[in-house]
């Protein structure tokens, strides 16, 4: 049985889209449940999924509240909900191809060594890609992720993004919930609570893979492309990786800052690449970001 949870905060305007995109999934609707946890939405959310419900009958769906405010506390509310033994979480924000259930449940069902997995995340723009963005700059705004066409273990050091990943549910039976001083909190755009949950199955041996077919697609405003959005981002993932590695110790906080210098080399070399092919403006962003999360992992904001 597959749980698909969606955790969502006023999303109202692309939770039917997504809700109606799951539904027209070819996978036996007698194989899946959808949880939609709504983390005090304060838009229309709860009417859309009484819409969404009332049409769809046939579809095993339970809307539920949860008043603690954050993603990672919206998250372990869908765990404790669930009755599946494969838990799929999807971003609010999305919309999934008519195979993607599919591909994710039967994948797990042949490969039981396996304890998640996750695939590529598209960007899916209202407005056109400015030309400062580069890949690394898509990946932080975007959730960009594609590591190609073959089936395989997540290249080393990476993981699934949050939005678009399984996982077995006893998975959190071994690693513990998602960390609720981490993840974002209604407009606060903390993050690192799936590192957190993948770092720590990675210590216990478990593995996860990548399926290019499981394809999530990320609807991304103009607002996210904008500079008091990046920088409110960029900024949050350093005091995010702060937090996360001081709860596990200082040498693991001493790591992480000694990788950051190893980052700044490979910004620094990029922004010459950049510069050199007459693109600056791709390398300046990288700059401004490399800046802002060095300054929040240092807590110098």
């Amino acid at each position: 049985m597959l749980s698909v949870i969606i955790c969502t905060y006023n999303r109202d305007k692309y939770i039917g889209n997504l809700l109606e995109s799951i539904a027209a999934n070819d996978l036996d609707k007698s194989h899946y449940e959808i949880i939609l946890v709504d983390n005090n939405c304060t838009d229309h959310t709860a009417e859309v999924c009484r819409r969404f419900s009332d049409t769809h009958p046939d579809v095993a769906f339970r809307y539920c509240v949860e008043t603690e405010q954050g993603l990672s506390a919206a998250r372990n509310k869908g765990i404790n909900e669930a009755t599946g033994d494969l838990l799929l979480y999807v971003d609010d924000d999305a919309l999934v191809d008519t195979w993607y259930l599919r591909t994710a449940t039967e994948f797990m069902e042949t490969h039981p060594e396996v304890m998640a997995c996750g695939g590529p995340i598209l960007p899916l723009y209202e407005t056109e890609e400015p030309k400062w963005m580069s890949p690394y700059t898509k990946a932080l705004l975007t959730a960009w992720m594609d590591y190609g066409k073959v089936v395989r273990q997540y290249p080393n050091g990476k993981f699934p993004g949050g939005g678009n990943a399984a996982y077995r549910a006893t998975v959190f039976q071994k690693v513990g919930l998602f960390n609720t001083e981490l993840g974002r909190k209604g407009l606060n755009l903390m993050g690192s609570e799936e590192k957190d949950i993948f770092d720590k199955m990675t210590a216990l041996g478990m593995i996860f893979y990548y399926l290019p077919d499981m394809i999530l697609h990320h609807i991304i405003p103009q607002k996210k492309l904008e500079q008091d959005y990046f920088d409110r981002l960029t900024t949050q993932i350093g005091i995010s990786e702060r937090k996360r590695t001081l709860a596990i110790s200082r040498a693991k906080y001493g790591k992480r800052l000694f990788m950051e210098a190893v980052k700044w080399g490979g910004t620094l070399v990029l922004w010459l690449k950049y510069l050199i092919l007459l693109k600056p403006s791709k390398g300046n962003k990288l700059i401004a970001f490399r800046i802002r999360v060095s300054k929040g992992l240092l807590g110098l904001v």
